[in-house]
């Protein structure tokens, strides 16, 4: 063994310690993960416990680096501490990591440009024992071809601290920053899954303050929102699990989720429709606050019938979401109309005041017409659902809800998607009867940038 290389500290417990089967394990994991996740992402954040409890959900966060295999040459890992105090980001003294699937050399050059920065060290014993950071390496040395690394233990430190550290690595496409963090710890099931469904929605919104009740590795998360609020990234919701899930033990649970972020999209990435529908339902709302119309582009769809649901969103949380499921209108009225009520007729909200109407983002959506869904109980309609691709419809006794696909976000377990569809509809999560009707829906969407 290298005397210059950290050896494995949690090989055998963590995750398997024979090269062979930790190869398959992964292997097997990856193959699991749906194509569609497969996208270009500058940094993740993956959970770091056992992988028998939270390995299949890092597994999909590290397929969104399939793009990339070839590219990236430079990954930047931060964990949290978990066994020695640190102050600040701890640096190893090594020249490499080994794990069972070989070396990992790090790069000495990034890490020499690190150290005139006061709140950087170099503490191997912070680094000896450190899980959050091991568990990662071998996904990373399954997923890319050929890398070097940048380990950081981030113990005391602050957003900014670490957003500058970050910011001295950045690069281009060569450089992939992952962050490793698991979620809420020790909380019953689904109060896990409500206080995680809440944190995950802060992170993909960038939304800073993330505490260490929520997630262990809060320190490093903060970091990266900070970088990534400053650099114009994106965020995105992989999969949001807890422990619960693989064990069957809910009692006590640690929450789990992978997240991605990207480059935003450019607004000339939009089609000329989406433009056309976003204009429109500036145009309907910035009248009513006296403002100048824009002007709107023809196009042969906005005389046809056609249902579409208005969203407005206000730093990142709902604000209004008003919809038609059947066409009855034509579509350009159909949207206007929408976004009236949106903006000034959603129950749940106070009427959209004139100083917020700058600041909301405007998403429309698309409907296909709806289809029945055949299934024989609960557990069957759950099993046909398709999650991120549904729409949904449950009407029961004259009562009737729906979820866009865009809920899947946020809702990413089929058994909750159904039961906060139940509630919408005013009936209680566990309520089933036999006279419920289902029907889904795929939706074309457009998002203002």
């Amino acid at each position: 063994m290298n005397t210059n290389s950290r050896s494995p500290a949690v090989a055998g417990r963590f995750y398997p310690e024979s090269a062979t089967v930790l190869a398959h394990e992964i292997a097997q994991m990856l193959t699991q993960v749906p194509d569609a996740l497969c996208e270009n992402a500058k940094a993740i954040i993956v959970p770091h416990a056992g992988y028998i409890y939270s390995g299949q959900v890092a597994a999909e966060g590290y397929a969104a680096l399939a793009k990339r295999r070839q590219t990236i040459t430079r990954v930047v890992l931060l964990g949290p501490a978990h066994r020695v105090a640190v102050k600040g980001l701890a640096l190893p003294s090594c020249l490499s990591f080994t794990t069972p699937l070989g070396e990992v050399p790090l790069d000495q050059p990034s890490i020499t440009a690190l150290m005139d920065l006061a709140q950087i060290e170099v503490n191997d014993s912070a680094h000896a024992q450190e899980h959050s950071l091991e568990v990662q390496l071998p996904f990373l040395q399954s997923v890319l071809s050929q890398f070097s690394l940048v380990p950081l233990v981030v113990g005391h430190a602050t957003p900014q601290q670490i957003a500058e550290v970050l910011e001295r690595l950045w690069g281009g496409d060569e450089t992939l920053i992952v962050v490793s963090s698991d979620l809420s710890h020790y909380l019953p099931y689904v109060a896990a899954q409500e206080i995680d469904t809440q944190t995950a929605r802060q992170i993909v919104n960038l939304g800073p303050d993330i505490s260490h009740t929520q997630a262990c590795g809060a320190s490093p998360v903060n970091g990266l929102l900070l970088a990534a609020r400053q650099h114009g990234l994106q965020g995105k919701l992989i999969r949001l699990r807890n422990s619960g899930d693989a064990s069957g033990e809910r009692s006590r649970v640690v929450g789990y989720a992978a997240f991605a972020f990207f480059e935003k999209e450019h607004p000339e990435s939009i089609d000329p429709l989406g433009l056309t529908l976003l204009t429109l339902v500036r145009n309907a709302i910035g009248t009513s606050f006296k403002r100048e119309a824009r002007a709107v582009t023809a196009h042969p769809k906005l005389a046809e019938l056609a249902a579409s649901f208005v969203t407005l969103t206000l730093n990142g949380q709902l604000r209004g979401c008003i919809g038609s499921l059947q066409a009855h209108r034509p579509l350009a009225i159909d949207v206007s109309e929408n976004a009236l009520a949106a903006a000034f007729r959603d129950s749940r909200f106070t009427p959209l005041k004139a100083d917020e109407f700058v600041n909301i983002r405007v998403e429309v959506s698309l409907l296909e017409p709806p289809e029945p869904l055949e299934f024989l109980d609960e557990s069957d309609a759950i099993a046909r659902l398709r999650p991120g691709l549904d729409g949904l419809i449950l009407t029961h006794n004259g009562r009737r809800a729906t979820f866009l696909p865009q809920v899947w976000e946020s809702l990413p377990d089929p058994h909750r998607f159904i039961e906060q569809l139940k509630l919408k509809a005013g009936l209680t999560a566990d309520f089933w009867d036999e006279t419920i009707t289902l029907a889904r829906y795929r939706v074309q969407k457009w998002k203002e940038i």
